[in-house]
């Protein structure tokens, strides 16, 4: 196959703004970038230096076989563009937005007394478009609530005035039960019908607190002129619209047209919350959902969706509050990163969101897929503990003794962050004498890896010692002994404050309390205690309980070690019978057992 020549291509790329296009064999657009400057961008692919770039855009510039491009006049155009042609062509090394559905909207229709329902679909015929909504329970709550205030038509005739006047037409039912004045028979003026159509613009626009105080106005004025029919229809629409601003609005009205945006990722996912606030109030949210291609930086990923959100939903607000810098190219845009006051909390409101998001999709992807969460939780232990591999097998050693007597080394194994009971291990100590934590730690870890090794057996990609320093330095005697110290990873984990020892590493790791990786490894760190306090108290039992048959006559520690492990307690071999003993013993040793418990239970 001719290798590609990126050269000819890029003598022709000029250094202007623009949007360029990599096509791989199959005359497949695999990728679609912007840049500042054409040249400059297209050209940092291709250089010496490219071995810099990370993994996946080297393998994407593999596939490159052509490079074509589109030149514009600003930086913005080359942004739009790109967004337009991403979601147009969906390239397989683009960002992957995975939420493309139709949104409804809530139209006030453009003719005589306006209808106001919603539709999917926008028809530039000069009705009104607001949305779209996330949420269509959130657009059917509005549109109830308009409803029970503001009494509208709801039929498709044509409200000509000349129609009206020649009696065309007749009120149906909804006038009967008073969900509409009856403007077709002129018993709603048109004046009157618009008003309400202006305080309806007014709420869907998130100005509820105008359209509050204006009908405050009337009711006041309307109780002074003693007229309390129409005061109670004001007061009735006043409350609605009180309650229903309570529920909607965060913070003081002060803020006004803001966007707000907030992003939390994985190894392979992003997901970025928006809202729109009016007025104070929270009028439009929604969480996007994106898929990485190219290991994304934050940055980019944010940049992309606010692209994505801003022209969604049709948003022209020029402050826009984010969590960290963002470089956009629209001078007429004001980035905020607030510290403190009503837009910290507003950036809080939407980074609860997108978190609570974040973790119910995660929650259903690892119950439909099960090696989903394996893969998830390996990747973040390898970066928590900056590790050069997946920790697919791990392994925790623990040390138990009673004042130095009866000490037990136990290995636990965890595969795949699960744990597998069946590679479980105990060492009786042989080479320790007294309650020398260090060295019971340094043969447990020479005598299991030099068996590993012996066996070829695959290591571990992670050990995990309880303790701190001094644990671990032992543990590292035995790796270098064994010459594998540089084929595996060794921690310690001191239990006082969950303190992660590096070997040679003075400052311990700290990892946060909530974090997974920690708890993984305090849960192999307790399966590690629980094994070995189990394996500890079997020796310590069957020592005592040998040291009492040993008191009897004759018998000695390996007759009654025998004795227990055939009868299995020391009371079944009181209430053994001489046939049942003499299988197992000398007559001596027989008679000797049967007189010493007869002795013992007068």
């Amino acid at each position: 196959m001719k290798e590609f020549d990126y050269r000819s291509d890029l003598k022709n790329i000029p250094q202007k703004p623009g949007v360029y296009q990599f096509w791989s064999d199959a005359e497949e657009l695999i990728y679609i970038g912007k840049a500042k400057n054409l040249k400059n961008r297209v050209s940092s692919y291709f250089n010496k230096d490219n071995f810099r770039l990370n993994a996946k855009t080297r393998i994407l510039v593999g596939k490159v076989k052509k490079i074509t491009f589109t030149i514009v006049d600003t930086e913005i155009d080359a942004w739009l563009l790109e967004n337009s042609l991403i979601k147009k062509y969906k390239p397989k090394y683009n960002i992957l937005l995975k939420d493309d559905k139709t949104y409804p909207w809530i139209i006030i229709k453009n003719e005589k007394f306006p209808r106001i329902f919603w539709t999917r679909k926008i028809i530039k015929d000069g009705s009104t478009y607001f949305g779209p909504y996330a949420s269509v329970s959130m657009m059917h709550t509005i549109l109830g609530m308009i409803k029970e205030i503001y009494p509208l038509r709801t039929c498709s005739l044509p409200l000509s005035h000349e129609n009206i006047n020649a009696g065309k037409f007749r009120v149906c039912l909804e006038y009967q039960i008073g969900n509409c004045k009856g403007p077709c028979q002129a018993y709603q003026l048109e004046d009157d019908y618009n008003q309400s159509i202006a305080e309806i613009k007014d709420i869907l626009s998130g100005k509820t607190g105008t359209v509050i105080k204006r009908l405050k106005k009337q009711l006041d004025e309307s109780v002074t002129e003693l007229n309390f029919e129409l005061a109670h229809r004001l007061k009735l629409k006043y409350d609605s619209l009180d309650q229903y601003q309570s529920k909607s609005t965060i913070v003081n009205s002060s803020i006004t047209d803001v966007d707000v945006f907030s992003i939390a990722t994985d190894e392979k996912h992003a997901f970025v919350n928006f809202l729109k606030v009016m007025n104070g109030t929270v009028i439009q949210t929604q969480t996007l959902e994106m898929k990485k291609r190219l290991d994304e930086t934050d940055e980019e990923l944010l940049s992309l969706a606010i692209t994505e959100f801003r022209d969604r939903f049709n948003s022209e607000s020029r402050e826009i509050i984010v969590p960290f810098e963002i470089d956009l190219p629209d001078k007429g845009i004001r980035f905020t990163i607030p510290k403190l006051g009503e837009k910290k909390k507003l950036l809080e409101l939407s980074e609860k969101n997108v978190l609570f998001f974040k973790r119910e999709k995660l929650n259903q992807y690892e119950k439909l897929n099960p090696e989903f969460r394996t893969d998830r939780l390996l990747n973040l232990m390898m970066k928590d503990l900056r590790l050069n591999q997946l920790p697919r097998h791990i392994e925790c050693f623990d040390n138990s003794n009673f004042q130095g007597d009866f000490p037990v080394s136990a290995i636990v194994v965890f595969r795949d962050a699960k744990p597998s009971k069946k590679d479980y291990r105990h060492f009786n100590v042989k080479t320790v004498v007294g309650p020398d934590d260090f060295a019971t730690m340094e043969e447990a870890v020479f005598r299991r890896y030099s068996r590993l090794l012996e066996e070829g057996e695959t290591l571990p990609q992670l050990i995990v010692i309880d303790g701190g320093k001094g644990q671990l330095s032992s543990a590292m005697k035995s790796l270098k002994r064994l010459g594998i110290e540089k084929e595996v990873t060794i921690i310690g984990i001191a239990k006082r404050l969950e303190e992660i020892y590096y070997p040679g590493d003075q400052y311990p790791l700290y990892l946060d309390k909530k974090s997974e990786s920690l708890k993984i490894i305090q849960q192999l760190r307790d399966e590690a205690h629980r094994f070995g306090i189990t394996a500890h108290r079997k020796k310590r039992n069957k020592a005592t309980l040998a040291t009492e048959l040993e008191n009897v006559p004759g018998i000695g520690r390996t007759t009654a070690e025998k004795l227990l492990r055939h009868f299995k307690s020391v009371k079944k071999v009181k209430e053994a019978t001489e046939v049942q003993l003499i299988d197992l013993l000398t007559k001596s040793q027989t008679q000797s057992i049967l007189e010493y418990f007869k002795q013992k239970s007068r």
